[in-house]
């Protein structure tokens, strides 16, 4: 089996506790959907800082705005797109970028 990071970007946090409450439910459902696919189901990034080359420290991202992480055990770079496409961060109007993660 090969791992892959699914990075999740952008999107929109719920407004409300029963809005928070119905995206919890569908990631628990979605999560729960991969079985032991799911190496660290991760979590949402909070605050953020940047660190220049020359070490100058900024707050808020240096790229795009990344939202959180998963980790998944698929059998190829195929499979774990298929996973991805039903990530309730897409319903959020977020993304998902599929990262393969090179063995050392």
């Amino acid at each position: 089996m090969s791992k892959y990071v699914l990075v999740y970007t952008g999107g929109k946090a719920p407004e409300t506790e029963e809005e928070g409450a119905v995206v919890y439910a569908a990631w628990s459902k979605w999560l729960g959907g991969l079985g032991s696919a799911v190496v660290d189901g991760g979590n949402p990034f909070g605050g953020v800082k940047s660190i220049a080359p020359g070490g100058q420290v900024s707050d808020g991202p240096a790229g795009s705005h990344l939202a959180g992480y998963s980790i998944i055990d698929a059998g190829s770079f195929d499979k774990a797109v298929a996973h991805a496409k039903g990530c309730p961060h897409l319903q959020a109007g977020g993304t998902v970028s599929v990262y393969e993660v090179m063995d050392m």
